[in-house]
């Protein structure tokens, strides 16, 4: 989880692969530090971690609002690919 404002990663957890349980956790460690206030907004891209019922409960219960890019539209979501392209390039590959 990448807070614009900042620039900073708030949450994250990691894995293999892209799962809602991975995204959750993030989510919880993200809020469980910043305890954010209602109406936080909450950017994703339309995968299906960040569109399942699951990860639209949990926003429901802490009030987070969700807002999605567009579809096939990657610049919606620049900053964090480009944070997960250097993270890629600098201790994955």
């Amino acid at each position: 989880v990448l807070d614009l404002y900042s620039k900073k990663i708030i949450g994250y957890s990691f894995s293999r692969s892209m799962t809602t349980e991975l995204v959750l956790d993030a989510l919880n460690n993200a809020t469980s530090v910043q305890q954010p206030l209602p109406g936080l907004i909450l950017h994703t891209d339309l995968g299906s971690q960040y569109t399942s019922e699951d990860f639209s409960q949990a926003l429901k219960e802490q009030e987070i609002i969700p807002s999605f890019s567009r579809k096939g539209c990657p610049y919606d979501n620049a900053c964090i690919e480009s944070f997960h392209a250097i993270l890629k390039k600098e201790e994955v590959h």
